[in-house]
Parts: structure tokens; C-alpha cells; sequence
């Protein structure tokens, strides 16, 4: 019997009553929102990734877990995903870096995981119908019963779970290198590569819970602020978004990524909405509608900001060349901007990089 025929029964179970029959690859139940990335590699910063606090991740690449886990690479101290989803779990890694099988790493961790089944056809119904609740199981076999437990999971218009994933206190990194820059960075799920790439380039950070008043980061004496990526709507995070306000008020530089850019949309007036069903993986097409380059970029979202709700002073910059939302916008009378796409990529593609080098760059000349 091949390692494949040899695991137990597994569901996955959508609202709508779509039963899609596997094998559980790692045990367990749980609910979530599902959406599919069409990453090839990076699995394993996507587990890690708490943009994906409340969301079962369906992967369109065949074969997932070839090169195993390896602890370096995580891009947080856990996995976040709800449930992990492939057409095959490789058995064994083939990379000598490995220092674990990914089935045994989502073991470990308690995320239910299922294979054996047609995730074309799941990604279909997700691209038709808009992303779906749905349920992973290897524990339960009622359809019905689960059906019905799907209609009471909260969906994620409304869901405010930055709080569930923000650090506990403020902490500090050191710059890799000389002292050029004192950065405060909200946490609002952030991902460690945001870390890794401000601190290369000469910065000291002060990493800030989410809830952090406005009054409290300014009194750091801070030459700018970090807005991070992070899971569910922005809309209900009405205190992150008054502290955002101020801090436009006082004038100092802001860079917003990913929730970061949404929260930062909002806070100048703007308003979101909810995608179809997302940006997930790392070839998303970016158009600088100002010079006509094209960027290909790591995405993770579920929401958007709506273009002609910004005011006057934002001049949208990017937007997506598949659907035309907003990718950056930057404001005209402040030292402010953002992306709605993933600079520090992790895993995804390096096109965007170059953003952290603007706006150090920014902080410069506020500087001077």
C-alpha cells in the first residue's frame, strides 16, 4: 500500500454543500474561510504567514512538501492557516536543509491537512461562487451536520483579528549594521521578512502591538512608521484607524503594507470591500500607471480599497492587471505610501524590494 492509499478518510465541505473526498494527511477539524494560492514553492512562509488567521489554504500546485520544513525559513513562531489543502503531500523531502516532513510539522502544530483530491475543481468553485466557509475534517462524516455548523461560522466581512495575532509587548531589533534610521513597526500579523529587510538596510526597530496609541509611538521619537500586513477586515478596527489618523496628523513618514495599505486607505477617508475571492500567491502583475513598468509580486488579501473613495491628495500609483484594483497609492502633501502587495516577498518574487529603499529614503529627506 503506497503512503498515499494509506492515510485515513478526510472531508472538506464548503457552504454551498460541496463535498470534496480525501485523505487526512495531518488529523484534526477546523473551520475557516477557503481561498487557494497559486504559489509553486514557499509553502512553509505561507503556513507561517497571519495573513491566513482564519483561512483554509487550498494550494494549486500539485505537489506540495518536496523540500520539507526548515525553522529558518518560517516567517512567524507558528503556522496560522486553518486547514492546508493539496492534490499530494510529498512523503519525503527531498532537501538536505530539511530538518522535518511537512506532514509531521502540521502534526505538530494541530492543522488538519487533506490531499487526494481535485483542487482544480475546488479553485473553480471558489473563482465561481467567491471565496467559501468551509470545514477540513478527518473526525467527522455528517455532511449535513457540518453544512449546518458552516452556516454559523462567522464569515470574514467584519471579522477584526489583528488582536489575535499582534505581539503581546513592544520590542526592539537591533540594525544588521550601522544605525541609520529608528523605525516603529505596527504588528499587525507582520511577517518576519519586513523585519530582516529594514533591518539590513540600517535600521533600528521598535516592533509595537497593534493597539499602540499614536501619542505613545510619536513619544519613541521615531523617524518613521512601518504599517504591517495582517488577517481579516480592516473596516471594524476602529481604534488601529484613529491611531493611523493621528499619526498622519502629525506629519511623520508612513509606509503601509498589505492590511497596513488598507487601514492606511481608511484612515485618510477611503473606504474597503471585499474581493471575490482574493490575491494569493506570487504572480500577481502590478502596473506603475506613472512610468508603465510592470512589477510581479506576492499578494495575500482578501480586501481592497475602493479607488474613488480616496481623497484629492491620493494619487493611486499601481493597480492590478487582472482586475484593476488599487495596488499603491501615494499621498501628495505627506511624506506618506503604500502597497497593497508584499515588498519583502517571502515567498513570492523581488521585484518590489525596492520599496523599503524609498522610503528609507523618504525618512531621509524628512530628515534633512
Amino acid at each position: 500500500m503506497s503512503p498515499l492509499n494509506a492515510k485515513p478518510p478526510a472531508l472538506l465541505v464548503l457552504e454551498d454543500g460541496s463535498v470534496f473526498e480525501g485523505l487526512a494527511a495531518a488529523p484534526g477539524t477546523r473551520f475557516g474561510e477557503v481561498v487557494f494560492n497559486t504559489s509553486m514553492t514557499g509553502y512553509q512562509e505561507i503556513l507561517t504567514d497571519p495573513s491566513y488567521r482564519g483561512q483554509i489554504v487550498v494550494m494549486t500546485f500539485p505537489h506540495i512538501g518536496n523540500y520539507g520544513v526548515n525553522e529558518e525559513v518560517s516567517e512567524s513562531t507558528r503556522p496560522w492557516v486553518e486547514g492546508f489543502v493539496a492534490r499530494q503531500f510529498t512523503g519525503r523531502a527531498s532537501s538536505h536543509a530539511s530538518d522535518e516532513e511537512l506532514t509531521a510539522y502540521l502534526k505538530r502544530h494541530g492543522v488538519p491537512a487533506i490531499h487526494g483530491v481535485d483542487t482544480r475543481a475546488i479553485v473553480r468553485r471558489v473563482r465561481e461562487k467567491g471565496a467559501l466557509r468551509g470545514v477540513v475534517t478527518s473526525e467527522h462524516s455528517s455532511v449535513s451536520l457540518l453544512v449546518a455548523e458552516l452556516a454559523d461560522h462567522p464569515p470574514m466581512e467584519g471579522r477584526a483579528l489583528v488582536e489575535e495575532v499582534t505581539c503581546e509587548e513592544p520590542y526592539e531589533l537591533a540594525a544588521a549594521g550601522e544605525e541609520e534610521f529608528h523605525l516603529a513597526v505596527y504588528d499587525f500579523g507582520l511577517k518576519k521578512n519586513i523585519l530582516r529587510s529594514l533591518c539590513e538596510r540600517g535600521a533600528r526597530l521598535t516592533v509595537l502591538p497593534a493597539s499602540t496609541p499614536a501619542a505613545d509611538c510619536l513619544a519613541l521619537g521615531v523617524d518613521g512608521v512601518v504599517l504591517s500586513n495582517g488577517p481579516g477586515d480592516p473596516e471594524p478596527l476602529h481604534r488601529v484607524r484613529a491611531s493611523i489618523a493621528d499619526l498622519l496628523s502629525a506629519g511623520i513618514p508612513i509606509f503601509g503594507i498589505c492590511l497596513g495599505h488598507q487601514l492606511l486607505g481608511l484612515a485618510l477617508g477611503g473606504e474597503t470591500f471585499k474581493l471575490k475571492f482574493g490575491h494569493h500567491g506570487g504572480n500577481q502583475p502590478v502596473l506603475d500607471v506613472d512610468t508603465r513598468k510592470i512589477r510581479i509580486t506576492s499578494q495575500n488579501h482578501g480586501f481592497a480599497v475602493l479607488p474613488e473613495s480616496l481623497p484629492e491628495s491620493c494619487h493611486v500609483q499601481e493597480v492590478n492587471l487582472n482586475d484593476g484594483t488599487v495596488e499603491a497609492f501615494v499621498v501628495s502633501d505627506r511624506p506618506v505610501f503604500s502597497a497593497q502587495y508584499h515588498p519583502e516577498a517571502a515567498p513570492g518574487p523581488h521585484d518590489a524590494a525596492d520599496l523599503f529603499d524609498r522610503f528609507l529614503a523618504t525618512v531621509k529627506d524628512c530628515e534633512a
